[in-house]
């Protein structure tokens, strides 16, 4: 048993790298652009005077629950087409670089 790591010569290999954008924030954005755009339609129209053709009234927090449901929806499947589109033409702009990678093994 040695305590002495075994090193051996590094290795030089060729690399690309490319950006690419996190689709988390996009997705996190878009269900935030979702609900400020439906917290506007809610207040900004006052349907709730007016019953609908079948007679039945629905309450402004009504309102507001299926306009969430379905801005949250487009705003979050709008900013997903928004980052594969970046992703597609940041994403051509690859760069090749040369990397050294060591290997240090350690026998117990």
């Amino acid at each position: 048993m040695s305590d002495t790591p075994d090193t051996s010569a590094p290795v030089r290999q060729r690399a690309t790298v490319r950006r690419a954008p996190k689709f988390t924030v996009f997705l996190v954005l878009g269900a935030a652009v979702g609900l400020v755009a439906a917290m506007v339609l809610t207040f900004a129209f006052h349907g709730a005077d007016e019953t609908s053709v079948t007679g039945v009234t629905y309450t402004q927090l009504q309102v507001f629950g299926f306009l969430l449901l379905v801005c949250v929806a487009v705003g979050v499947l709008l900013a997903l087409l928004v980052a594969v589109v970046l992703d597609r033409t940041v994403g051509r702009r690859v760069v090749e670089v040369e990397v050294e990678r060591d290997r240090i093994r350690i026998e117990e």
